[in-house]
């Protein structure tokens, strides 16, 4: 019998190492995870902050709080920190969070992007100047890209005679949206490399 409970402490104290191998599994089975209940409402957590919605980041990061063991309740606080503030667009506090945790600080270019997130979508609960700034701003960046697509599309035509401005409009804005398709989908890979990264550690100094 005492056996018994010896082991079931270990793996109590060890329930967040189980980060990394629950990393791959779907929302839905992280929903249904019983046995790495903390761990499995850690990732839902950190996923929910990742798309900015810091009020399901931090009810999932509060029942991983509450499934938790005790020795395992700072590390899971400070990876909340972390989650929160990405979530809220916070890069200072991202940085420093993310730091304390042992890991590699977003880059300056990501901390630039994370404060230009903050201006185009303010976070929930922000005051209506600041939406509608969000708003005008998302506005100009959009219409200097398609400027820059049209710019473009005229210089690569010049060789073959030039176009008109209406297929030069055309064809600009489909070189803007293969830029952006590019820059989500190399994002989306940096994104997932950095987040198994982030988990083997995680999981290691579990």
């Amino acid at each position: 019998m005492p056996k018994q409970r010896q082991i079931k402490m270990q793996q109590q104290v060890g329930s967040l190492a189980a980060i990394q191998q629950l990393e791959n599994r779907s929302d839905e089975q992280l929903l249904s995870e019983s046995k790495h209940r903390a761990a499995a409402r850690a990732i839902l957590g950190a996923r929910a902050a990742e798309r900015y919605d810091a009020k399901a980041a931090r009810t999932y990061f509060n029942e991983a709080l509450a499934g938790a063991h005790p020795q395992e309740r700072p590390a899971l606080r400070q990876m909340m920190k972390a989650s929160l503030a990405l979530a809220e667009r916070r890069p200072d506090e991202l940085r420093d969070a993310v730091t304390k945790l042992g890991q590699e600080p977003p880059s300056s270019r990501q901390l630039l992007m994370l404060r230009l997130m903050s201006l185009v979508a303010p976070p929930p609960g922000s005051s209506i100047l600041l939406r509608v700034r969000g708003w005008l701003l998302l506005l100009a960046i959009i219409v200097v890209a398609l400027l820059i697509g049209f710019g473009l599309a005229k210089l690569i035509a010049l060789p073959f005679g030039g176009v008109s401005t209406g297929v030069a409009f055309f064809y600009g804005f489909l070189i803007v949206v293969v830029a952006l398709g590019a820059l989500a989908f190399f994002g989306r890979r940096r994104q997932k490399r950095a987040q198994a990264e982030r988990s083997s550690r995680m999981a290691g100094g579990g």
